[in-house]
């Protein structure tokens, strides 16, 4: 399983990546709002429903946010990390799940965290 990171979706979305076999594939709920609050109409929303409609969801459950919890608090003020950040990170260490994401140096500091180039 791999944990998609709004940047690849929004560039799914706008056709400049293809990722085969979507059921390998996931995200959570902070990357889902995100990826909607792009949206310029309802069209587009429905669009973008879609696409997230092939992926899997993970839910964001006490453990996730306690453990982002804990990242905020050792990388918010070195690192300048944000809630949302620590919250994809905690999804990917607690469900053992790479991270693709085109901002390697939002998490490039997270030892627990693997992040894939694809």
């Amino acid at each position: 399983m791999i944990f998609l990171d709004t940047c690849i979706l929004i560039d799914y979305s706008k056709g400049k990546i293809d990722i085969n076999n979507t059921a390998e594939y996931c995200f959570s709920s902070i990357v889902e709002l995100e990826f909607l609050t792009g949206a310029l109409n309802k069209l587009e929303l429905k669009r973008l429903n879609q696409i997230l409609s092939k992926f899997n969801l993970i839910e964001t459950d006490q453990e996730i946010l306690d453990l982002s919890t804990n990242l905020v608090n050792r990388y918010g003020l070195s690192h300048n990390m944000s809630i949302y950040d620590a919250i994809i990170a905690s999804t990917c260490i607690i469900y053992e799940i790479a991270l693709w994401s085109y901002n390697k140096k939002d998490f490039k500091y997270i030892k627990e965290l693997e992040l894939i180039d694809e």
